[in-house]
């Protein structure tokens, strides 16, 4: 049986000038597997267009920094919990940092080619997509701490929660403070028992005891041995297909 064929990424890009957005517009269309499904000249007509639920669902942002009002990383950081991925697209490099901050998986200077768009496409999808284990993944996990290094049985890992400074790991010894991200904890957990599930969480399915739904069409997960985790509405009609509710 042939494999379906993967659905085209959803890609909003946002640009002040009509000239970088036509060009961007022109490198999507020469690559496969992206869909162009809207331009924005302002940071306030992304959010708006993120905010329509009744609007077709967006799954990547290539975002310029400076734009009049507020400015992309600004808009970033006012997206919803179950906002697309982001990628910068900008003239200026010194802003890097606080781009990987609010959650960006790349940061791209223009002149912007096909080439390197495609890459960061790429990894867009493969955040996108389901993950799938390797024979490997469930070897314990060494967390660097202040007291040294902990090897901590994945099983044993209840939740992991970024508070914009540091990842604290609550396992069933206790919390663990990292200064790993939650993207590079992502990559080293098993994709078999961890969903990422919000902007600044990753959940062990395992553990998870009570889903409450939420107004946004997200969740509130209480987690046996107590803790809570939201659970974005994007990461939750993930959750729901993995849990085979549809």
């Amino acid at each position: 049986m042939s494999t379906p064929p993967q659905r085209p990424l959803r890609v909003l890009v946002a640009d002040d000038e009509e000239l970088a957005r036509r060009r961007l517009a022109r490198l999507l269309g020469e690559l496969p597997g992206a869909a162009l499904v809207g331009e924005c000249a302002s940071g306030s007509e992304v959010l708006a267009r993120l905010a329509d639920g009744d609007d077709e669902e967006v799954d990547v942002v290539l975002l310029d920094i400076r734009m009049p009002g507020l400015s992309g990383i600004e808009t970033a950081a006012l997206f919803p919990e179950e906002g697309p991925e982001i990628i910068y697209t900008t003239a200026y490099g010194e802003h890097a940092l606080e781009a990987f901050d609010v959650g960006a998986i790349d940061y791209l200077l223009k002149p912007i080619d096909a080439v390197r768009l495609g890459r960061a496409l790429a990894r867009a999808r493969a955040r996108l997509a389901p993950r799938t284990p390797s024979p490997s993944e469930f070897q314990r996990l060494a967390i660097a701490t202040r007291e040294g290094i902990v090897l901590v049985d994945p099983r044993a890992l209840s939740h992991a929660l970024f508070d914009g400074a540091l990842v604290t790991l609550h396992t069933e010894g206790g919390p663990l403070l990292s200064e790993s991200s939650l993207g590079e904890l992502e990559e080293r957990l098993p994709g078999a028992l961890f969903e990422r599930v919000h902007r600044r969480a990753l959940v062990n399915l395992e553990r998870i005891e009570l889903l409450e739904p939420l107004e946004s069409g997200g969740y509130r997960a209480r987690m046996r041995g107590g803790g809570e985790v939201p659970i974005a509405r994007q990461a939750a009609r993930r959750l729901r297909r993995r849990l085979g509710l549809t």
